[in-house]
């Protein structure tokens, strides 16, 4: 890769999130400071207290002008990736919070790179009715588009990048929080799917987060400030089949007896599974299962999203089967996480 001989001095918002934690180590040669609100990133580096909601990102005017005269680069990837927050909270931080951390790269004279998400390109949801769910993901798509549109505009030399689903580190399977991917291969492992509404043949695009991370220092090191960065498994990625195939043989091999889930059309759902199935069941259970359809939408009749990955000096495009072990690697660390097998240590 080629390597920047400069070292920056690097604005990171959302380090304690599941790709700032993975971008931290990839950026050890910079100075990284860390804007934090809430939750505090438990890497040994700089920190600074902030708010990307409100205009100065919260800061006494001294502190905000000091730290502007610092920094070089921005990587804003703080967002809600909450579907179920609802339009509101949703835009406060994915859209307004960008404007004002533009403003901040403007008055700092730096550039920005900007954590998007590839699932902008899903622009016709297949369900018209949420049913009883709390997750809505055209709340998270559109404030994403919206901001999207605010780093085009702002004359600001930024990068827009694209990742797919984010899972855990490929070597280890550790992630900073589960994310919606997880959420299905837990129901995978505990049995608790016994249909799932998504043709075979669909592609589910997933990224692990230490590869996600590699690419995003990537182009920090290339020095690269423009352009629409699709980090993706792209033409590699795994059909609905292949994975569950390998969660299925993956929690087989941790000593869960698994009955892989039935696939059953999207359509047959309203009509035929909700009446008889859905409807009975209690209002949790209800919107569980409401909101694993809403989820799984974003999957259902879609096209292969592009990946750019090899574009980036240094970061390869990922193959099947990595993506198969790193899945693997996922799962395992899921279910001794989360206790339903135990560790390896424990084991030991």
């Amino acid at each position: 890769m080629f390597r920047s001989t400069r070292e920056k001095t690097i604005l990171l918002t959302g380090a304690s999130g599941v790709v700032g934690t993975a971008l931290i180590p990839e950026l050890a040669r910079h100075r990284v400071i860390a804007l934090t609100h809430r939750r505090t990133p438990s890497a040994e580096i700089r920190k600074v207290r902030g708010d990307l909601t409100q205009f100065g990102l919260g800061m006494d005017p001294d502190v905000y002008d000091n730290l502007a005269e610092q920094v070089d680069t921005v990587i804003h990837a703080a967002a809600i990736t909450d579907f179920t927050v609802g339009t509101e909270a949703t835009a406060a931080l994915n859209l307004a919070g960008t404007a004002n951390i533009l403003r901040f790269a403007e008055d700092a004279n730096a550039s920005l790179h900007y954590i998007s998400t590839a699932f902008v390109d899903r622009t016709d949801l297949t369900r018209d009715s949420l049913g009883a769910a709390a997750a809505n993901p055209a709340d998270y798509l559109n404030s994403k588009r919206a901001a999207e549109q605010l780093v085009r505009d702002s004359g600001v030399p930024a990068t827009i990048v694209r990742p797919s689903v984010v899972i855990g580190d490929s070597a280890t399977g550790e992630i900073a929080r589960f994310q919606g991917l997880h959420t299905l291969a837990w129901s995978v492992l505990k049995n608790n799917l016994p249909m799932l509404p998504l043709d075979p043949t669909d592609r589910i695009d997933f990224i692990p987060q230490d590869i996600l991370a590699r690419a995003i220092a990537g182009l920090v090191e290339g020095g690269i400030t423009s352009g629409e960065h699709w980090i993706t498994a792209g033409e590699a990625a795994l059909t609905t089949r292949q994975m569950i195939d390998v969660g299925v043989t993956a929690g087989r091999e941790l000593g869960i007896d698994i009955v892989a889930p039935r696939f059953v059309a999207p359509e047959m759902v309203d009509r035929l599974i909700r009446p008889v199935f859905v409807e009975p069941l209690p209002e949790r259970a209800r919107r569980q299962f409401d909101d694993l359809l809403a989820t799984t939408a974003l999957f259902t009749n879609t096209k292969t999203f592009p990946s750019t990955m090899d574009r980036i000096l240094g970061v390869p495009a990922i193959t099947s089967e990595e993506l198969a072990e790193a899945l693997v690697t996922s799962t395992s660390y899921l279910a001794r996480t989360r206790g339903l097998v135990r560790s390896k240590e424990a084991a030991a």
